[in-house]
Formats: structure tokens, C-alpha cells, sequence
């Protein structure tokens, strides 16, 4: 099944990055208020599905509302979830290769800590670190305090999708090349997380790299995801998606989906009160949002609206999984609502294309550097006798 709409099927390099960067930072906008509740709660508080742009959940108390406060979640604000992608946009700008664990410990770090950046629910500039969540604040006092081995800095740190949810540019620069775009995010999230958050980092970006590749669709991108994902990361997106293939409208899936995920997750069935199992290391769980992202991609047949309502409607860590189902759905060439696209740029006062712009050069930058690698390795390995390159 290809994505929705004719217009999507000739999707080049340029219109993936921007499909998937731009999807990515809407799906997170449409998440954020509703993120946390069940999706009997969203639809008693909104008096039905959520079909687009939201306020706040507890509406103008936000300014005091707990847990919420001082965020002002909703109204088409992004997250931290786009905030952390767009900062590591910024480090492949500045890199210009590959990333590993030590770029995030040389440039992610003093991007968060030291350049004050307009961060759109707190309406606001502020540092980045004063927004990011503990999971992501673990990375400054890791590296920058502790002078921690990047490769090793995630070692301790709660297991969720803090790594995952920012991992879309890894697998853009790796666009078509999912084994790659693994390989690479593995390294890079080793400075975030271990076990299946760091799995789940590097089989998103896989993900996103097998979308973003000529006649990519949402099965092949499962397909890429389950060749590559070990343990319960695996066993999880197995499951989710054979579930999620029976089913055509998110509406229908949504049950269907959170039980077939649930024997994988270890939050537990109340998301604000986490059973004692919680974000602990383990070979036989897995992260809820990947999975869902990917159901939610199958279900909707590539078409982003549909994709990204779904994981809205999910509720639970629904920004999150959004974001991964918004830049999956962009990065196989469906078009982002440009009514949302609009909205969202202006109420997070953002230039959401930009990054996609910068992304789009490095990554030419990035492939033109591995081909020449590539020759010089092929030309090494003639010399010591082997095939030379037919070429």
C-alpha cells in the first residue's frame, strides 16, 4: 500500500527531509496537550476525537494547573521532542559527517546548556536544558558534570523514548540505508540511554530511513524495522503491527493496539501512576511509542493526517509517538496538512522548514564524503588482491 495521494509517490530527497522534520514538529504540536490520558479522557474532554489543533487541557489554568505548570501545552505549541531534533540538526550542520556518542557530548551538550533559544511553551528564551525533561537533563550531567565516556553515558539513566523521539535526522541522513542509520543511532544514543530505549532509538532512525526510499511503503518499513530490531523491540513491533494490519481507521485500532503493546511495556496501565517495573533495563520489553508509531502507520495506509491523528487519539506518551508517526508518514512523501504545518509554525514561533533546508545540504555533504570512502576502501582492497569495483 503506498502513501495517500498521487502527489506523494515522486517525493525526492528534499521533500522527505522537509515531509518527515515537518511532520515530525506538527505531530508533536497536535500530541502535547493531550499527552498523559487514555483515550476515553481525550475524547470526554474534547467531546469527541481530537481532529487538529488543541488548548491546553486544563485551559487558561495552565499557568498553575499541576503537573502542567509553568508549560503551556497546546494551542500548537511543540515540545521537547522537537526541540531535541532540531538541536541535533544543529550538530550535523556543525559536524558535517556521521555523529557518534561524542559529538552529542561535544556540541549537543553546549547547545542545550549554553545558547538561549525561544522555547515555545514557556513562551519564552530560556536555555533548552531548562525545558528538557530529567531523562534529557541526565545527558549535561552525565557528560559535562561527570565527564562520563559518551559511548557509556546512558548506563543508569531511566529507559524510555527520551533518545528515540529526536533520532529522525540520523535516519534522513541516512535516507535509504536503514542498516546505517541503526548502526549510526545506536552510537549517537549510547550517550542517552541503554537497552531497549537505546534499541528503540536506533530502529526508529532505521525506520525513518526505509521511509525515506523510492516505492517505500508502510509494510516495507515494518519489514526494515523487524530485520534489524532485537529482543523485546522486535517482539513488540511484531506484534503491534500483525494487530494493527486488521485494521483500516485508528478508531477501531486504538484498543486493539494498546493491548497488543502492553504485555511489552513496562509503564503499566495507569501512564501517570508507573507500575514499580517501570523504565528498567530489560532484553523482554520495549518503549510503547515506536511500536504505535508504526501500527498507527500501517493502520492509516501512510496517509499522515490519519497516522497522526491515531497516535494523538492513543493518548498516553502521545507527543512522542506523534512525532515518530508524523515523520514517518512525511519521510515517505505524504503531505503535511499545510493548514497545521501554518499553525503550528506561527503559535511556536519556529521556522519549522528551515532545519530541513540545513539537513537536506549536510546529508548531500554526508553521502558525497561516503562515496569517496567508499572508493577509497574498494581501491585498498584491490590492492591486497580482491574485486576492484566494477566501475
Amino acid at each position: 500500500m503506498t502513501p495517500k495521494g498521487e502527489e506523494s509517490s515522486g517525493a525526492g530527497l528534499d521533500e522527505r527531509i522537509t515531509g518527515a522534520l515537518v511532520g515530525a514538529a506538527v505531530g508533536d504540536a497536535l500530541g502535547g496537550p493531550v499527552e498523559g490520558y487514555s483515550p476515553e479522557q481525550i475524547a470526554e474532554r474534547h467531546g469527541g476525537r481530537v481532529h487538529g489543533i488543541v488548548g491546553p487541557w486544563n485551559g487558561d489554568a495552565w499557568r498553575t494547573a499541576r503537573p502542567i505548570a509553568p508549560y503551556h501545552k497546546g494551542d500548537g505549541h511543540v515540545t521537547d521532542d522537537t526541540l531535541m531534533t532540531h538541536a541535533l540538526v544543529r550538530v550535523y550542520a556543525r559536524v558535517r559527517d556521521h555523529l557518534d556518542a561524542y559529538a552529542v557530548a561535544d556540541h549537543l551538550v553546549p547547545d542545550l546548556m549554553t545558547t538561549p533559544r525561544w522555547i515555545p511553551e514557556l513562551e519564552a528564551e530560556a536555555l533548552p536544558l531548562q525545558r528538557i525533561f530529567l531523562a534529557e537533563k541526565w545527558l549535561v550531567a552525565r557528560l559535562a558534570y561527570g565527564h562520563v565516556d559518551p559511548r557509556e553515558a546512558g548506563t543508569g539513566n531511566i529507559v524510555n523514548c527520551g533518545a528515540a523521539m529526536y533520532m529522525a535526522p540520523v535516519g534522513l541522513v541516512n535516507a535509504a540505508n536503514p542498516a546505517c542509520a541503526y548502526a549510526e543511532a545506536l552510537d549517537v544514543a549510547g550517550a542517552h540511554q541503554s537497552s531497549y530505549g537505546r534499541e528503540a532509538a536506533g530502529v526508529f532512525a532505521a525506520a525513518v530511513a526505509a521511509a525515506a526510499t523510492p516505492g517505500a511503503t508502510p509494510e516495507s518499513v515494518v519489514a526494515a524495522c523487524l530485520d534489524l530490531a532485537k529482543d523485546g523491540t522486535r517482539e513488540a513491533i511484531d506484534r503491534v503491527c500483525q494487530v494493527a494490519g486488521g485494521h483500516r481507521d485508528f478508531e477501531s485500532a486504538l484498543a486493539p493496539v494498546r493491548e497488543a503493546v502492553a504485555p511489552y511495556d513496562t509503564v503499566g496501565p495507569d501512564y501517570k501512576c508507573p507500575a514499580l517495573s517501570a523504565r528498567r533495563p530489560s532484553r523482554l520489553h520495549s518503549i510503547e511509542e515506536l511500536p504505535v508509531a508504526l501500527g498507527m502507520l500501517l493502520v492509516s495506509g501512510g496517509d499522515y493526517r490519519q497516522a497522526v491523528l491515531g497516535a494523538v487519539n492513543y493518548g498516553r506518551d502521545c507527543d512522542s509517538i506523534a512525532t515518530m508517526a508524523g515523520a514517518l508518514a512525511g519521510a515517505l512523501g505524504a503531505p503535511v496538512p499545510e493548514d497545521w504545518s501554518k499553525a503550528v509554525a506561527e503559535a511556536s514561533r519556529l521556522d519549522l522548514w528551515e532545519p530541513a533546508r540545513a539537513l537536506a545540504e549536510v546529508t548531500r555533504e554526508v553521502f558525497a564524503r561516503d562515496v569517496g570512502r567508499r572508493r577509497s576502501h574498494e581501491a585498498a582492497f584491490a590492492g591486497l588482491g580482491g574485486t576492484g569495483c566494477s566501475d
